[in-house]
């Protein structure tokens, strides 16, 4: 798995910080990691973007960013009114093939969801997967209305023909409401895949030497960790 593209069910998922997890456990493991945001929306040039967040967590990583605007909007129209050029999913392809070329993996982080468009011609994060033959992992929320989302992003990953490695929870509550719990056993069953993490909420604000050290107990071992996903769901559902 030289390359995992890592996509959410929508925005403010988790997304970051689950690709920061996937890449502090993927350190601790020996492996040396490179982290590829294709295009970050909302930031200014002297703010640190997502990439920036997820090395001060997980630790030294290689980081890359094809392109940066100002709006926090989709990439698309993010550029286009910036009057910028747009990044183009080959473009995100080549990038992550060389970083993939000297390091053992390349996390390639998206914006938003599956399907929010990159550029003028609705280039997509799905299309860089493609053009990758990539597995993607799907970062969801935990309560009402994450079914859905998750089930239309798997269906369109299995309409393309790419490999849905699997699904994280991007923020667990601490008190987790009826249908949270009840979400743990039904995610992997709309996703057809199973559920491979749960990131606990407020990770993000964790000293980051104590991020490092418990997140491998957030992801499954198929990510580099130790969470013991039966256990998990034995635990939380009803």
């Amino acid at each position: 798995m030289p390359v995992l593209v890592i996509t959410g069910t929508g925005t403010e998922v988790g997304k970051t910080v689950t690709t920061a997890a996937v890449a502090a456990a993927a350190r601790g493991a020996g492996r040396s990691v490179a982290v590829l945001k294709a295009a970050q929306t909302g930031v200014r040039p002297d703010e640190d973007g997502d990439a920036q967040e997820v090395a001060r967590l997980a630790g030294p990583v290689t980081t890359a960013e094809l392109a940066r605007y100002p709006d926090p909007l989709a990439p698309a129209t993010a550029a286009r009114r910036a009057g910028r050029e747009a990044v183009r999913p080959h473009e995100i392809a080549e990038a992550a093939a060389k970083l993939a070329a000297g390091h053992d993996l390349v996390l390639v982080e998206g914006a938003g969801g599956l399907l929010v468009r990159f550029d003028e011609s609705g280039g997509t994060l799905a299309d860089a997967a493609e053009l990758m033959a990539a597995p993607v992992l799907v970062v969801a929320s935990a309560g009402l209305g994450t079914l859905n989302t998750t089930e239309l992003t798997a269906r369109e990953l299995r309409r393309r023909g790419l490999d849905l490695l699997g699904v994280v929870i991007g923020s667990w509550p601490e008190e987790a409401d009826l249908a949270s719990r009840c979400n743990v056993a039904d995610l992997p069953e709309v996703a057809g895949a199973p559920l491979l993490g749960a990131v606990p909420a407020g990770s993000g604000a964790l000293a980051p030497a104590d991020f490092r050290t418990e997140a491998p107990g957030w992801l499954a071992p198929s990510l580099f960790g130790t969470w013991d996903t039966e256990g998990f769901r034995g635990r939380v559902t009803v």
